[in-house]
C-alpha cells in the first residue's frame, strides 16, 4: 500500500508550497481540483499547472462538473492519472478515450453514497477506482466508515483493479485500508498541517509496520 500526498489548495501559491514541500520526500501526488459547482469550494485556475516545473509526477482529482472542458486547457509533462467523478456531466467512456490518446490513465472517483451497481459497467474502462471517504471539497471533513465495506466489494469483484482511499485519513485508519486490500491512499491535511516530511515519515513508518506485521 503507497501513502500519496494530496494538496489541495484555493490559491496557486499555496499550491506551489505545498508542491515544493513534497519534493523533499515525495516523487507522486495528488492534486484536487475544485470548481465551486460540483462541490462548495474553488480551488485555483488549473492552467497554472502547465508551467510548473517539479521532479514530481501527479495526479489530478477532478472534483468539477465538467472534467473534459477543463482537461483540454492542460497539458503539463508531469501529470500521469486523473480522477474524475461518476458523478460528474461527462461522457464517462469518451472522456477516458481522449485521456488515453493523451497517454494519461484514468480512474473513477466515487462519493460515499454511490453504490457500486451504479458504476459498475464503467469500471472496467477505468485503471483505479478511487473511494472518497468524505463528502468532497474540504481538508479535514469527517471520515466515513461505512464507505470501507463497498471498497471491500469492490475488491472482491474488481480484483485487477487499483483501488485507492481518499479523504479523512489518519494513522489509525491504515490499518482498515491494509487488510481490505487498498492499493494505495491519498491523505492531505494529516501531512501538510505541521512538518509534512515527518507527518509523510510517520504513514511510512506505520506502512511498514503493517507490512512486517507487527501492528495487531
Amino acid at each position: 500500500m503507497e501513502i500519496v500526498p494530496a494538496i489541495l489548495a484555493e490559491k496557486f501559491e499555496d499550491c506551489l508550497q505545498m508542491l515544493r514541500q513534497a519534493e523533499s520526500f515525495a516523487h507522486y501526488v495528488q492534486i484536487d481540483v475544485m470548481d465551486s459547482i460540483f462541490v462548495p469550494s474553488k480551488s485555483f485556475p488549473l492552467e497554472e499547472i502547465n508551467h510548473v516545473h517539479t521532479p514530481l509526477s501527479f495526479e489530478i482529482h477532478l472534483m468539477v462538473k465538467d472534467p473534459l472542458g477543463l482537461m483540454r486547457r492542460i497539458n503539463s509533462p508531469h501529470l500521469k492519472k486523473v480522477i474524475f467523478h461518476f458523478e460528474s456531466d461527462v461522457d464517462h467512456l469518451d472522456f477516458v478515450k481522449q485521456m488515453g490518446e493523451r497517454g494519461v490513465a484514468t480512474g473513477l472517483a466515487i462519493k460515499p453514497e454511490t453504490t457500486i451497481d451504479q458504476f459498475r459497467s464503467i469500471s472496467e474502462q477505468v485503471g483505479t477506482l478511487s473511494f472518497l471517504t468524505v463528502n468532497p471539497g474540504f481538508y479535514g471533513s469527517s471520515f466515513q466508515a461505512h464507505v470501507l465495506k463497498k471498497i471491500e466489494e469492490a475488491r472482491r469483484l474488481f480484483p485487477d483493479k487499483l483501488i485507492s482511499a481518499d479523504g479523512g485519513i489518519s494513522l489509525d485508519h491504515l490499518r482498515m485500508f491494509f487488510d481490505i486490500g487498498v492499493d494505495y491512499v491519498c491523505v492531505g491535511s494529516r501531512i501538510f498541517r505541521g512538518n509534512p516530511e515527518d507527518n509523510y515519515k510517520k504513514f511510512l513508518h506505520q506502512k511498514a509496520e503493517l507490512e512486517a506485521g507487527k501492528v495487531k
